[in-house]
């Protein structure tokens, strides 16, 4: 990890993500690099006078990040769509991560526009980093999700390459289908038939999961398998919370079914649920 973005909007949100920011800077010897977007849909008069402000506040982060954190920092203020601009930012940049303030959960408006967060993801060629958690040290439990398909594969292998997880216990979380649970007759089952079948889906979900582990070379991620009960999005919340995860690790598109994780769905679900910070992996960052 050589340059890390922070998106800023100088509210509390960001403070999160500038202090998660320094510190993996910090453990990476990485460069910093410090965006905000002005909407440029608005008067011209609003504009000149955000970028100004904008511009004052960037120069005393970056002041503060060169002196008291000792790490290399640069600054830029975009005129843009605040998604758009972000996204354009992190890929002239060539970031390796993008690093966003948590998602703010206003209901009504999320339905119909979705968040800045949310379509920033949708837009970035680099992995995201969504702070929701007051940032204390370097991850110690750390969470990634599979749905055995290429484009997971793909996305924990971008995990990998990125060490984010390094030194943390990580683990990787395969929800699989056991069909028998969903269907209208399933109570007339004689039970030792009924936990037979749950025991061979089980064995072969772990089966398939430890195959798709060592396609990726990563011998010491730990394996977690379990039957969705919950919809896929609660069930990885339900998991992580149980595993005392501090990030969750999402790859953005996925295959359909329990295990969709196409983005508006099960990805977006756990962005907008989970109280650890999530780290979504686009397609375009898992290639």
């Amino acid at each position: 990890m050589k340059t890390i973005m922070l998106a800023t909007d100088f509210s509390e949100r960001s403070d999160r993500a500038m202090r998660r920011a320094t510190l993996l800077a910090r453990k990476f010897g990485a460069q910093l690099s410090i965006v905000h977007v002005v909407d440029d849909d608005q008067p011209r008069r609003i504009v000149e006078s955000e970028r100004a402000a904008a511009t004052a506040l960037l120069t005393e982060l970056r002041n503060t990040v060169q002196s008291v954190d000792g790490l290399a920092c640069d600054t830029r203020v975009v005129l843009a769509d605040p998604f758009e601009g972000i996204a354009r930012a992190a890929g002239e940049k060539a970031a390796d991560i993008l690093v966003i303030g948590p998602h703010r959960r206003q209901a009504l408006r999320d339905v119909f526009v979705g968040t800045t967060a949310e379509r920033t993801i949708r837009s970035a060629a680099c992995p995201v980093l969504m702070v929701n958690a007051p940032p204390v040290g370097s991850y110690a439990q750390v969470m990634l999700t599979s749905d055995l398909s290429q484009g997971a594969q793909r996305a924990v292998t971008a995990c990998k390459a990125l060490g984010i997880a390094r030194g943390a216990d990580a683990a990787i979380l395969h929800i699989y289908d056991a069909q028998i649970t969903h269907m209208a007759m399933s109570h007339t089952l004689r039970s030792e038939d009924r936990a037979a079948y749950l025991a061979d889906q089980h064995e072969e979900a772990a089966r398939s999961l430890a195959t798709f582990v060592e396609a990726i070379g990563w011998p010491s991620l730990r394996r977690i398998v379990r039957d969705g009960r919950q919809a896929p999005a609660q069930e990885i919340l339900t998991a992580a919370k149980e595993e005392g995860a501090d990030l969750i690790v999402v790859g953005t598109h996925g295959r359909s079914g329990i295990a969709n994780f196409f983005l508006g769905s099960v990805a977006e679900a756990v962005l907008r649920g989970a109280d650890q910070d999530v780290l979504a992996v686009p397609p375009a960052a898992a290639s």
